[in-house]
């Protein structure tokens, strides 16, 4: 999700009531918004992260004003027999977030209760082989120690991630920071309360990997970015085929210029559109397609998570069931790369909330990157083209009053504004989660958060750093 937490602070406070307004029509929403980002996160922060209540109030509730805090209380109720969790607020209103296997936690509308566990999607995913321990990495998690050129060059790397890990403002909370070069892991620390198998949320950097998936499907010519994105619209409607948004490609969709009215923009996000899907158990798909065409596909950038939803709707209908969908993204990518612990949760509809509910961890994420520094080549196997690559990090046109820093779901340094494939190149996710991937360079850096406040971690910087390290 793209907003900082300076300013989902203030949303959740309830009180962004424009200047000229006297009541906010959207509170009720806001209200019901506020308890179930806490429902979800508590609810993932117990069962897919496996961390403690306090280290989730200190650190994934950091950034909530006015929250009821994780203790069972009147208002919150945890339970580990069906692994839910809910979440009320004075007026009687709760939200109910349920874990799920291979899913993670579900978040469920506020007239339903926990009766419903056993209607909700699970995927069944393959278990981590039994000898992944001993397996040498990337494959599995058996490392060898770094071979530095010098002394000097060890110092100046364990020197970055001092300054990872100790930025001058505390609102930086870095959790773990991997280094992979040429394909070795060079360096690998983590916070206190975090480990290498502790998964935690990425964020918007989920939408990378779906775009990734996606351009399996194209490289399979399931899928054409200059293709409609062939959703139905609004069937109910008098010729539906005259519809203005059948003009939406997929590329206009993962290049975030859809052109349609934006719902997550202008202090907005924690009121209605995505926010409705992500914490209040709204349907991801509806949601999606109830926007109307204001602007000609591709010519305005605005970054909405309902345009990587849009895309992931028209993924979808690539499959001929939900079966061979759910089980896509671990067949065809995951468990190709070794990533075992990594796990996208959908609504309470089956649909993958792609755009920013995927639970992982940083050695995972440290895969994911080296197949793009690979150039999509694993273990001799072309998981994903080259062409795809070029295509993802390749400025979108409408990015360019960005300063040309946006390709298809992955974020470009603006340095780079050319019409060709970036350098440089990162996912990146709210709360301070990036994989930088520097292909010349054999690198791949993975940074973790659950920053709060300003935020402002620089991946930029970062990447600089281990660079100039990597020189002594």
């Amino acid at each position: 999700m793209k907003r900082q937490t300076s300013a989902l602070a203030a949303v959740l406070l309830l009180n962004l009531t424009p200047a000229h307004a006297e009541y906010d029509v959207f509170e009720p929403q806001r209200a019901m918004i506020h308890l179930g980002v806490q429902a979800v996160l508590t609810c993932n922060g117990l069962f897919t992260s496996n961390r403690t209540l306090e280290q989730i109030n200190a650190q994934e509730l950091k950034y909530i004003p006015g929250k009821f805090g994780v203790a069972p209380s009147k208002l919150v109720h945890i339970d580990n027999d069906v692994r839910g969790v809910a979440v009320s607020n004075e007026s009687g209103m709760t939200i109910r977030a349920i874990y799920r296997d291979g899913i993670g936690c579900v978040v469920l509308r506020p007239d339903q209760d926990f009766n419903v566990a056993d209607t909700l999607p699970s995927i069944k995913l393959a278990p981590v082989p039994k000898n992944y321990a001993t397996t040498p990495w990337p494959l599995g998690d058996a490392t060898t120690d770094y071979q530095f050129t010098s002394a000097k060059q060890q110092q100046a790397i364990d020197a970055v991630a001092e300054w990872a890990f100790n930025t001058p403002t505390d609102e930086q909370d870095t959790l773990s920071l991997v280094i992979v070069h040429r394909g070795n892991i060079m360096l690998e620390r983590y916070a206190e309360g975090v480990n290498r198998d502790t998964k935690t949320r990425t964020w918007s950097t989920a939408k990378s990997v779906f775009a990734t998936l996606a351009g399996i499907k194209v490289d399979r010519k399931e899928m054409a970015v200059n293709d409609s994105l062939n959703l139905e619209w609004s069937p109910q409607l008098a010729n539906p085929e005259d519809d203005p948004r059948n003009k939406i490609t997929l590329g206009d969709a993962l290049q975030m210029s859809s052109g349609l009215y934006p719902v997550d923009s202008f202090n907005m996000e924690y009121a209605n559109g995505s926010g409705l899907a992500y914490w209040a158990g709204e349907s991801s798909a509806k949601g999606a397609v109830n926007r109307g065409l204001v602007r000609e596909p591709g010519t305005f950038w605005d970054y909405e998570n309902y345009d990587t939803l849009l895309a992931t709707m028209s993924f979808k209908n690539t499959f001929d069931n939900e079966q061979e969908y759910h089980q896509f993204p671990s067949r065809a990518l995951f468990n190709k790369l070794g990533m075992y612990n990594t796990l996208v949760s959908t609504d309470q509809y089956g649909d993958f909330i792609f755009s920013s509910q995927m639970y992982t961890t940083a050695r995972d994420l440290a895969r994911f990157g080296m197949l793009y520094a690979n150039g999509g080549e694993w273990f001799g196997e072309q998981i994903i083209s080259p062409q795809w690559i070029a295509y993802s990090t390749t400025p979108a046109p409408a990015s360019a009053s960005r300063g040309f820093d946006y390709g298809a779901q992955w974020w470009l340094r603006k340095a780079d504004k050319n019409n060709g494939p970036a350098k440089a190149f990162t996912t990146r996710g709210n709360r301070g989660q990036f994989v930088v991937v520097i292909p010349e360079k054999e690198l791949v850096i993975v940074r973790r958060g659950l920053d709060y406040g300003k935020q402002g971690f620089n991946p930029w910087e970062l990447a600089d750093q281990v660079l100039e390290a990597l020189e002594e």
